[in-house]
């Protein structure tokens, strides 16, 4: 069995593609009213279970929503990681910023259907990898990362 984790030391840049902090607020307020809607129809239950079991279901949640983790590691070789999915750099041919203005354009009409997506909508700006792998019938990949200079960069160097 393989290990697929990378050395701290051997990650040139990482980013978790967390829910923005503002979600925060909204899910507990609509995971309280759904446990006080409960109260109100089930009388049976003690008034505090609804709140236990769905305040931490909404914290899950989002926290489950942000599970992706984009990172470049330098081991034997450059690669870019988008969750479990990676990349050598050695197949890429061109990569290049998808500002969040160019990101509709991207993921509609142009899309390719074969290529890997890996869209958060919460995070602005993508990284646009062009592949060039006989082997791998995937064209491109489009990646949502915070800050796409600093993946190229760390792609780059």
């Amino acid at each position: 069995m393989s290990d697929t984790r990378v050395a701290p030391h051997n990650v040139r840049y990482r980013e978790r593609l967390w829910v923005p902090w503002w979600w925060w607020p909204p899910a507990f307020a609509l995971a309280g009213l759904i446990a006080f809607e409960v109260n109100l129809g089930v009388r049976a239950l003690p008034d505090w279970l609804p709140y236990a079991i769905l305040l931490p279901v909404a914290a899950g949640v989002l926290l489950w929503l942000g599970r992706i983790e984009i990172r470049v590691t330098a081991g034997d070789e450059v690669e870019l990681w988008a969750g479990e999915a990676h990349l050598p750099v050695t197949v890429i041919t061109r990569s290049a910023e998808i500002p969040r203005s160019a990101k509709s354009a991207a993921l509609g009409r142009q899309l390719d259907p074969a290529a890997f997506v890996v869209h958060r909508a919460w995070v602005g700006p993508m990284v646009l990898v062009v592949l060039d792998d006989p082997d791998d019938p995937t064209p491109y990949w489009l990646v949502s990362c915070r800050h796409p200079e600093r993946v190229l960069s760390a792609l780059r160097s």
